[in-house]
C-alpha cells in the first residue's frame, strides 16, 4: 500500500484531487460564508449559524488538504534542491491558517456586530500573513516544476502577487482604494496557475513517456 501511495502517478492524482477539494471548499467558505457575515453580521451569525459552522469546517478541510499537497509535492519533487524549502513555506501557510480559524468559532458566540466583525478581522489579518508564505511556496514551486513552462510562469506570478498583496495591506494606509485591483492581480494568475496545475497533474502528472 505504501509503495502505491508513493508512486509518481498516484501522488499526482492525490495532489490534483486535493487542489480541487481546496478550491471548492474555499469558494464556499469565502464567498458564501465570510461574505454573508461581512454583509449582515448579526443576521448571519444568529439565523444562519449552521451555514457558518459548515464554513468553519470547510476552512479546516482546506488546511488538511494543504498539508496533503505539501507532502505529495515533496515526494514528487524531492530530488530538487528547493523542494524542502518549498514544502516548509506551504506548511507555514497551513499552520498560520489553522491559527486564524480559531477566531471564527469566537465570532459564533459574539452578540454584537462590532464583536463579530472584530473576530473576522483577526481571521483575515492572520490569514493574510499566511498568504505571504504561501506566495513564497508558489514561486519556488514554479521554479521546481519547470514544465509545463506556462504553468510554471503563472505559479511564479501568482506567488509574487500574493506577497505583494500582503505587503500592500501593511504599507498602504489607503489599501481599500486599490482593493479591487489587488484582488484581480492575485486571483487571475492564482486561479489560472493553480487550477491548470491541478488539472495537468490529474491528466498527465507522474506519467512516463
Amino acid at each position: 500500500m505504501a509503495d502505491i501511495l508513493t508512486k509518481p502517478r498516484t501522488l499526482s492524482i492525490i495532489t490534483g484531487i486535493s487542489y480541487l477539494i481546496i478550491f471548492f471548499a474555499a469558494i464556499f467558505a469565502n464567498f458564501f460564508v465570510l461574505e454573508s457575515i461581512l454583509e449582515s453580521p448579526l443576521i448571519t451569525i444568529q439565523d444562519h449559524h449552521v451555514m457558518v459552522r459548515f464554513g468553519i469546517v470547510a476552512f479546516l478541510i482546506t488546511v488538511v488538504f494543504d498539508v496533503v499537497i505539501a507532502w505529495a509535492l515533496f515526494l514528487l519533487f524531492k530530488e530538487h534542491k528547493l523542494s524542502v524549502l518549498s514544502t516548509f513555506f506551504r506548511l507555514m501557510h497551513a499552520a498560520i491558517m489553522g491559527v486564524a480559524i480559531f477566531a471564527l468559532p469566537l465570532a459564533l458566540s459574539s452578540t454584537t456586530t462590532s464583536q463579530i466583525l472584530y473576530q473576522i478581522s483577526i481571521f483575515n489579518t492572520i490569514w493574510l500573513i499566511g498568504l505571504f508564505f504561501f506566495g513564497l511556496h508558489l514561486i519556488l514551486l514554479g521554479i521546481i516544476i519547470q514544465k509545463p513552462k506556462i504553468i510554471s510562469i503563472f505559479l511564479i506570478i501568482a506567488g509574487i502577487m500574493y506577497m505583494l498583496d500582503t505587503v500592500a495591506h501593511i504599507l498602504l494606509s489607503n489599501y481599500e482604494d486599490y482593493k479591487t485591483v489587488f484582488l484581480a492581480m492575485v486571483a487571475i494568475p492564482s486561479i489560472i496557475g493553480e487550477m491548470w496545475f491541478a488539472l495537468w497533474l490529474l491528466v498527465k502528472g507522474g506519467k512516463t513517456n
